[in-house]
């Protein structure tokens, strides 16, 4: 017997025979595909099955991050006995059809839509931020755009927002294809901004149209990675920036983080997935920095400081059973996470570890022991931090930042932004000979380099925790903690510590137990554990506020995906591999800092004083 049953999506019939469905893991359903007859799998959309058979469809409010919207149309196809065209990205064939994708109804439709979007769209491409990487532009381009067929404004009608330090709105070059608010809802669960209004008054804005900064806004820049136009972009220092390298009085020096080196390449046409380290130093040596540092010197910094903390918190929970004793401690060098905290679960702060991240830290030490070692006043130094990151243009303003008696890091660059800041010194990155990080912080371990990855915190504190608990490596294959790695939201495992050092007798059989978690979303699954008090008997949680943790931040090169964000992750783990040392707590040149000017150690007063913080809780700043 058959009965026509409904696919929820479509609305479209799924045959059913003797009551059993033709549907399930493995289920094929046949289509014409532009002529050509094929199986394909059921339930895969129009969209997913011209990717397989390498037929280009384009796209503007679709992408592998969010889930389905069909807002923009761009996608459209022509399928047989459909009254209109429809879009491909929102069709799951469940039963055969005949597809045209490149029909005369389909282009004609897919250039009116790109006419139609352009006749509202302010402004000229060449003085665009996003200036050839437009998908608009691209698409434009494609199909042979040369006039403005339904007219085009000449007058802005929205007022730039330039309020946040991190993230800039420009409303005038939104297409509404809603990347952005999916983003911020669905990928990042924030919730900051919203499409309000109807018709041509539409616009995509935030609580009661305030300004970004005055907003629950994290500053993490995933919005601006998935925007397909200038709509949205980075807050742009390197007009100060070359101002303070053309300065003679002006001592400049540039941090880099690892992320931006595994991804840089990418701006210059390389495929993902290819360190530029060396190649990176050279250049901004050429462009006039005075000094370039690698930022996993601090990182290891970050370990000592965060790793003393941490076993400061186990001592005093069980030995002194003091009941105050926040746990498990919370990493803190993820500023777009630490922004999320404060803003959704401000009564949980103390969970926080008071660790800078290696971004401030190296601001801190550089205006007060390198300026002592070289002899330079801090006050003529200016320090510029080369981040994968969004938020890290707001964490280096925060006005507690500053425990070097100036501001420690004065300026946030992103990835995207010191691609243009090369084009414009004349230099071809990849054509670039390598030379080496800058004395005295040109040392650093690998542990401190594969912070870059979601996972690469913990791993890196477990190297270092664990032999310093029990005098002997970490015991796993390589250092290679694996249960770290990998893009899986949320990862959990443990690792027990046994014949522990006589001073850490109090941890003996303690079964150390740890959880890793990148995206905001993953997050405040997270922080809704801890509510609940099921991280009872854990010690340890790593966040990291983007996906895929600081190689997939709101300042590395457009586009993105999780694929992309893998190759750069397996950049960073190749190069980590072959680095001569990989625990931070051996870093030579961390031990000489703490020999020659932390002389009280890690977690010691003046450690405390420059290298930890305070975070904002109910409107004031607490130690």
């Amino acid at each position: 017997m058959e009965k026509e049953l409904r696919s929820p999506v479509s609305q479209r019939p799924l045959i059913v025979k003797d009551g059993k469905s033709k549907t399930g893991i493995g289920a094929t359903v046949s289509i014409e595909l532009n002529g050509e007859k094929m199986q394909v799998q059921l339930g895969k959309t129009i969209l997913e099955i011209c990717k397989e058979n390498k037929i280009h469809i384009p796209t503007l409010c679709y992408h592998e991050d969010l889930c389905i919207a069909g807002n923009c149309r761009m996608c459209l196809v022509e399928v047989e006995g459909m009254r209109t065209l429809q879009a491909s990205c929102a069709f799951p064939v469940t039963s055969p059809v005949k597809i045209k994708t490149f029909s005369d109804k389909v282009r004609k439709a897919r250039k009116h839509i790109v006419d139609l979007m352009l006749s509202e769209h302010y402004g000229e491409c060449y003085s665009c931020v996003r200036n050839n990487n437009c998908e608009l532009q691209t698409l434009a381009k494609e199909y042979g755009v040369d006039s403005y067929e339904f007219g085009h404004i000449c007058e802005p009608r929205f007022e730039i927002d330039s309020s946040s330090h991190a993230v800039v709105r420009d409303m005038d070059k939104c297409i509404l294809c809603r990347r952005c608010v999916r983003t911020c809802i669905d990928l990042q669960e924030v919730g900051v901004l919203e499409a309000i209004n109807r018709g041509y008054d539409t616009k995509i804005s935030t609580f009661m149209d305030k300004p970004l900064a005055d907003v629950i806004c994290i500053n993490c820049g995933q919005c601006i990675n998935r925007c397909p136009t200038g709509a949205l972009h980075a807050n742009d220092p390197s007009d100060e920036i070359w101002k303070a390298i053309e300065d003679p009085k002006k001592h400049v020096v540039l941090q880099t983080a690892p992320s931006p080196r595994a991804a840089i390449g990418e701006e210059f046409g390389l495929p993902a997935g290819i360190s530029m380290t060396g190649q990176l130093n050279t250049a901004i040596k050429r462009m006039g920095f005075d000094r370039v540092f690698d930022t996993n010197f601090t990182a290891d910094l970050t370990i000592m400081e965060e790793g003393t903390e941490l076993l400061s918190r186990l001592r005093k929970a069980i030995v002194d059973k003091d009941s105050s004793v926040m746990l498990p401690q919370f990493t803190s060098c993820s500023p777009g996470w630490v922004k999320f905290i404060e803003h959704f679960y401000p009564e949980y702060l103390d969970y926080l570890s008071t660790a800078k991240s290696p971004q401030q830290m190296f601001g801190s030490v550089i205006k007060t022991f390198y300026a002592k070692e070289e002899g330079i006043d801090p006050k003529d130094i200016v320090t510029v931090a080369l981040m994968p990151c969004a938020a890290k243009k707001f964490e280096c303003n925060r006005p507690e930042m500053d425990s070097s008696g100036f501001k420690d890091v004065d300026y946030g660059l992103t990835t995207r932004e010191m691609a243009k800041m090369i084009r414009e010194a004349g230099l071809r990155l990849p054509e670039l000979p390598k030379t080496n990080f800058d004395e005295p912080f040109g040392d650093a371990s690998g542990a401190g380099l594969i912070f870059g990855a979601t996972g690469g915190v913990m791993e890196a504190a477990l190297r270092t925790v664990y032999e310093l608990v029990t005098g002997r490596p970490v015991p796993f294959k390589n250092l290679n903690i694996d249960v770290c790695r990998g893009m899986k939201g949320i990862k959990e495992a443990s690792v027990k510590l046994e014949n522990c050092k006589e001073e850490f007798g109090f941890l003996e059989g303690v079964e150390l137990k740890f959880i890793v978690a990148h995206g905001t979303a993953n997050a405040k699954h997270v922080m809704e554990m801890l509510i609940k008090g099921e991280l009872a008997g854990y010690h340890f949680v790593e966040i990291m506020a983007c996906p895929g943790g600081c190689i997939g931040g709101g300042g590395q090169p457009i586009p993105t995906s999780e694929l992309i964000r893998k190759l750069r992750v397996k950049a960073i783990y190749e190069e980590e591999a072959s680095m001569p040392v990989r625990k931070s707590h051996e870093n030579p040149r961390i031990k000489y800092i703490y020999e020659k000017f932390l002389t009280d150690g890690p977690g010691g007063k003046l450690s405390h004083k420059l290298l930890h913080t305070k975070y904002l809780k109910r409107g004031k700043y607490i130690n």
